[in-house]
């Protein structure tokens, strides 16, 4: 029998503490019902005492959402544990998290303070949180680099104490997979009440091991897993909810299941990443837009004709569309063909070779092989041709923001103007009003490829159509031209027969 795997969210707690990631209370209102959405057994909303902002966004999440229980942080002090039950007071299911450093280090450098007290406190604090709420968490802090004795005896004692979850951390990322795996296997074995609480892991980042050391918890007994949205977190990141879930959900030995609704899991990637602006790295795994990209001709030959040769999961298990077939110098006629299908164009037999060698000389001169590409190597210049060349772009600010654009799109040139909020907002909207792409922006990124006043920017796009992502990219010492030239790209990746233009 499998038992169930509790997802304790701290995205909007641990996660937040990352520099220039802070979320207003609106904003993590809008996360935590995706997180509730998601299938997240527990949301941790905050650390109360910190700031009258962190109070106020408990108080009012406890009120938007219902199936998670909302856990709020303190330390083991008094009036941290009030402060956090009166943010729960509207909390359907409430959850106070205290607790205490554990290690050496802690101990002596950080509390100043002796084994003994250090258990005294941890016991005081859940005694207290236990007037206020049932569902009392006490975390080991540091646990990754404690004393196996010491942190036996002060779980034995806090669980006595009433504590309902007892939380592992690896607070510095230190520990092997193994050794963490120990350490939960010791608490199990020795902890004489350990089956009155349920072991949960919490593991950062800093040697690249968070998600290993979370599973090897959950081999070990851990019930709970402490994750974020993306990994995000203090440092190098927490351990990652979406790689723990379906690294669980591919290993069907390990005997635990979730609620998470998967195929959610890109959306709630995305609206992360959006309100914290923080970009995922492409190759993140599971969310990253290289995930389920192939560019090596083997590997794309070998998806093409059955996807689980190279990928073990389905991009739609996790709220991918499917999986994209990148055109390099690396790729092979399986891919060529396979793009040459989407424009309409079939070929076979020697044309597809011919075709083939002018690509292979092509793509190693250029890093992205488009549509325009294409139809030229295939000399496929047709009047029903919706490639779209930007000509000219200009744009004028007094009082308002005005822009005017030429486009080409197939054979004819096509003159738009528009205002916006700014100058890039009014040139796209420029664009939109000449071919109605009907596609969403959904990522939008600006990166300094130099240095100073003069810099040259690299923007990178997202565009999503009919549920599949195209991604454009341009560079240029104007930002307005650059994102106007990456936007007409990623339109251009647009097969044909998903493109309606005027």
């Amino acid at each position: 029998m499998s038992d169930k795997l509790w997802i304790f969210d701290t995205t909007l707690r641990d996660g937040e503490q990352v520099p220039g990631c802070q979320l207003n209370t609106q904003e993590k209102i809008v996360v935590a019902q995706a997180l509730e959405a998601l299938g997240v057994d527990i949301i941790e909303a905050g650390f109360p005492i910190s700031s009258p902002g962190d109070f106020n966004s408990v108080v009012e999440i406890s009120k938007a959402v219902s199936n998670p229980i909302i856990c709020a942080l303190s330390r083991a002090v008094e009036k941290d544990i009030e402060v956090a039950a009166a943010a729960l007071k509207y909390a359907k299911k409430g959850r106070i998290h205290t607790g205490i450093g554990v290690s050496p280090y802690h101990i002596q450098f950080k509390l100043r303070s002796t084994p003994d007290d250090i258990i005294a406190r941890g016991v005081a604090a859940v005694k207290f949180a236990k007037r206020f709420v049932e569902d009392v968490e006490f975390y080991a802090e540091d646990a990754g680099r404690s004393e196996p004795d010491f942190l036996c005896k002060i779980i034995e004692e806090v669980i006595k104490a009433g504590a309902t979850v007892v939380n592992i951390p690896d607070t510095t990322g230190y520990c092997l997979p193994e050794q963490y795996g120990a350490i939960i296997a010791n608490l199990k074995n020795n902890v004489p009440n350990i089956d009155k609480a349920i072991i949960a892991t919490h593991c950062h980042n800093d040697l690249g091991m968070a998600t290993a050391n979370t599973i090897a918890g959950v081999q070990h007994g851990a019930r709970q897993v402490e994750v974020t949205i993306n990994g995000i977190g203090e440092r190098a990141g927490n351990t990652s909810m979406e790689e723990v879930v379906m690294a669980i959900k591919c290993h069907k030995t390990i005997p635990v299941y979730t609620n998470i609704v998967t195929p959610r899991i890109y959306q709630t990637s995305r609206l992360v990443s959006k309100l914290m602006n923080m970009p995922v790295q492409p190759n993140k795994a599971i969310v990253g837009r290289n995930a389920f990209a192939h560019s090596s001709g083997i590997h794309q030959d070998g998806v093409l004709k059955h996807r689980e040769n190279y990928e073990i999961i389905d991009p739609k298990e996790v709220g991918v569309e499917e999986s994209s077939i990148v055109l390099t110098a690396r790729s092979g006629r399986a891919a060529l063909k396979h793009h040459l299908d989407a424009l309409g164009v079939e070929l076979e037999g020697e044309e597809l070779r011919e075709v083939y060698e002018a690509f292979l000389l092509l793509a190693d001169s250029k890093r992205d092989i488009g549509r325009k590409d294409l139809l030229e190597l295939v000399g496929k210049y047709l009047d029903e041709s919706h490639f779209i060349e930007l000509e000219n772009v200009s744009y004028s600010s007094n009082g308002s923001v005005n822009a005017e654009v030429k486009l080409k799109v197939g054979n004819e040139s096509h003159v738009a103007a528009s205002s916006g909020v700014g100058p890039v907002d009014a040139v796209l909207k420029a664009i939109e009003k000449i071919v109605k792409p009907q596609v969403d922006l959904e990522e939008f990124l600006i990166q300094a490829i130099t240095h100073g006043s003069d810099d040259v920017a690299k923007v990178h796009m997202r565009l999503i159509k009919s549920d599949k992502p195209y991604y454009g990219f341009a560079s240029n010492k104007d930002i307005v031209l650059a994102s106007a030239q990456a936007f007409v790209d990623a339109l251009n990746k647009i097969p044909v027969k998903e493109y309606v233009t005027a």
